[in-house]
């Protein structure tokens, strides 16, 4: 089932109990959806794009040059990517573990709405939750955003994909980001399975 919307910014309409807020950005319908932590940490406090501060200019130029993004800037042009944050709130102060659990069900619901089949979380914090909650891998991977820089996991439906921190990037790791994309969009990454065979007349019918 494919979600049907033009719109790029907040796409699902989500209202969270904060009086701003960065929402999510892209394709509705996106392969790929790149998780950052909240706006303090990404950017979009001005813009209200996520990853459109610096020092995460330098992931939208690896994105591009992998193929995710048509085109970079404070509102990039994107093509089957999402970007959003687990906390969306723009907030003076680092976010509570608490504030963290609250918005939980907005990010939840959106992940699950566009169903992406790559998972590209930045940092340990969203590495971490993405690890934990969406495969079985949590307790057997030591999260060490170096070593994970660019490194495929496979989880529950999902293939991740985590990136290290842009602002803690040094010449390495642009080309390490865009060699794991290049990599891994060569190959069938789309965790599907197709069904028709059960159904009249035998179409196609792909289902995660």
């Amino acid at each position: 089932m494919e979600n049907v919307t033009d719109r790029t910014s907040n796409p699902f309409g989500m209202k969270p109990p904060c009086e701003r807020f960065v929402p999510g950005y892209g394709d509705a319908n996106a392969d790929f959806h790149v998780i950052g932590d909240y706006p303090g940490v990404h950017g979009g406090e001005t813009t209200g794009v996520p990853f459109t501060d610096e020092p995460s200019i330098r992931l939208q130029a690896a994105l591009a040059e992998g193929g995710l993004l048509e085109a970079t800037g404070d509102r990039p042009t994107v093509s089957k990517t999402f970007l959003s944050y687990l906390h969306m709130c723009v907030s003076e102060d680092t976010p509570s573990q608490s504030d963290y659990d609250d918005m939980e069900r907005f990010f939840d619901a959106e992940l699950r709405a566009i169903a992406a089949h790559v998972l590209l979380p930045v940092g340990a914090r969203a590495t971490t939750y993405v690890l934990e909650n969406y495969t079985a891998q949590a307790r057997k991977i030591t999260v060490d955003m170096e070593e994970l820089h660019g490194t495929e996991i496979r989880g529950s439906g999902f293939l991740v994909l985590p990136i290290a921190d842009p602002g803690e990037w040094d010449d390495t790791h642009h080309d390490r980001l865009v060699e794991a994309i290049d990599v891994l969009t060569s190959t069938d990454f789309r965790r599907e399975t197709d069904l028709g065979r059960f159904t009249a007349g035998g179409d196609p019918y792909l289902v995660r």
